[in-house]
């Protein structure tokens, strides 16, 4: 099974090529300047010399803050780029899985959010990624939205690497205590994904078409810093103190929502997939990360 994903140098689309190692399933990868979000006339050509079974669309313009000054280009990327492959993919009867997004919901519910609540952004972000959500719906019918949260890797950037890069130059850190969601390991996003492509591949469609796929377990941002240092000082790693602020200490163009939980139930039924606990892949990314960064110093 040949997979074509978008966005290869991100978090999702690096994880998806390793994990689909000795699964029988190729993973290609597709971006700057083959492909090209900003301008969608680029798809028709890596589409058609790909050829792919199925395709996975993991690019996006994800500076939410940024994006509150230049909309025009954050739908262009996150709603009329989705719109235009899954027209195409339509065309050509490819799948396409979208990857969306927690921040389509507004986080005054005081319980994790399921498929069948309804979305409610607050932001330029939350906005365009609901566009494209919509257009991928409306555009090809063999498909399916993947929604996740707070996604972290040893690769690009992402909130764990913030905090180990803050604490090698700051003796204290300030971190938002009262907003929360579930941490989510890239590599266990892209299991997640695999699991739902190699059910299409022996069932020729999804069930439904929209899920959630996250993390497990609640968590602030401070707790997940507070761990992040933890096991670094245990690694002999950057340290720093922590201290715990309130969401409105923090100066931000676009709203944070308070709570941005997903309910992942849904997922883990239809295609027997649970991401792992956060703590867990919290330690194992911070040990990763400090590993890598060894490494480089050594080859230096």
């Amino acid at each position: 099974m040949k997979i074509l994903v978008t966005g290869k140098n991100g978090q999702l689309a690096r994880s998806l090529a390793v994990r689909a190692q000795g699964h029988d399933i190729e993973i290609v990868l597709a971006g700057r300047p083959e492909i090209d979000h900003a301008n969608p006339s680029t798809f028709v050509s890596v589409l058609k010399s790909v050829a792919p079974h199925l395709v996975i669309n993991a690019a996006a313009h994800t500076g939410v803050d940024q994006q509150e000054d230049e909309p025009q280009r954050a739908f262009r990327i996150n709603a009329e780029a989705p719109a235009e492959l899954a027209r195409l993919t339509r065309l050509a009867a490819i799948p396409i899985i979208q990857v969306s997004t927690d921040y389509v919901f507004d986080g005054k519910s005081s319980e994790p959010y399921a498929e069948t609540d309804k979305p409610n952004p607050q932001t330029v972000y939350g906005l365009s990624k609901l566009a494209g959500e919509q257009a991928v719906r409306s555009e090809n019918p063999d498909h399916l939205v993947v929604r996740t949260a707070w996604v972290f890797s040893r690769y690009g950037r992402n909130f764990v690497k913030t905090i180990l890069s803050a604490a090698q130059t700051r003796k204290r850190l300030q971190v938002v205590a009262d907003q929360f969601g579930n941490p989510t390991e890239a590599h266990d996003l892209a299991d997640g994904l695999l699991a739902a492509a190699r059910f299409w591949r022996e069932h020729q469609g999804f069930l439904q078409g929209l899920y959630h796929l996250a993390g497990q377990g609640r968590a602030s941002w401070y707790e997940v810093a507070r761990q992040i240092l933890e096991i670094s000082k245990a690694m002999g790693g950057p340290i720093a103190d922590v201290e715990p602020i309130v969401g409105d200490q923090w100066v931000a163009k676009a709203p944070r929502p308070a709570n941005s939980e997903l309910n992942s139930e849904r997922f883990a039924h239809d295609f027997g997939y649970r991401a792992g606990d956060w703590r867990d892949r919290v330690s194992s990314a911070v040990g990763n990360i400090i590993a890598d960064s060894v490494t480089c110093h050594d080859i230096r």
